[in-house]
């Protein structure tokens, strides 16, 4: 391989590398949410305020590359359904389930987490962008079974009282139907 060729192959590669990363960062705007991974602290704050176990069926909202999903299967042996409608990051979640333990507490499905059914939901998780938390609210008021959990990063279910909220970790835990509930004198 010639000096010209060399340079001629990196370049094709590096400009590869590049049109993937924009395409996993900004596609998903095309699929209606921006991609941003939930910190660490974030995910062990949102499993322990919902109070995840083993009886448990979480739905993940816009499951990502899977923090949620796999941590909530394997630390709380809970069964997880994670939804995610864009396509590269549906497949990262299905090879991560082939190669890791505890795949058969994990569904995943690909799609529009608006047309999904949450009767069976006891906690729900998602980090998504405000106009989605309100167009959820409707959803998780005629489907979710009473004492279901709904934790949310970084943005609130409009209309709805939070039971707690950790300002560090920026997560709200909301418990059905008490969220609706007026707020009490002293209450938060």
């Amino acid at each position: 391989m010639t000096g010209l060729d060399f340079q001629l192959a990196l370049a094709i590669g590096l400009f590869v590398l590049a049109a993937v990363f924009a395409y996993f960062v900004f596609a998903s705007f095309l699929f209606g949410a921006g991609y941003q991974p939930t910190p660490r602290r974030s995910v062990e704050t949102m499993l322990r305020y919902a109070e995840v176990g083993p009886r448990d069926t979480l739905y993940d909202l816009g499951a990502g590359t899977g923090a949620i999903v796999f941590r909530a299967a394997r630390i709380y042996r809970a069964r997880v359904i994670g939804v995610e409608v864009e396509p590269i990051r549906y497949v990262i979640l299905v090879l991560r389930r082939s190669f890791g333990p505890f795949s058969d507490r994990i569904t995943l499905r690909r799609g529009n987490l608006f047309r999904l059914d949450l009767h069976d939901a006891t906690v729900v998780t998602a980090f998504l962008w405000p106009g989605a938390m309100a167009r959820l609210r409707p959803k998780f008021e005629s489907e979710l079974p009473p004492g279901a959990r709904v934790v949310s990063h970084c943005h609130r279910v409009p209309g709805w009282t939070a039971e707690r909220y950790d300002s560090k970790t920026d997560v709200y835990l909301y418990r059905w139907p008490d969220a609706i509930a007026p707020v009490t004198e002293g209450g938060t």
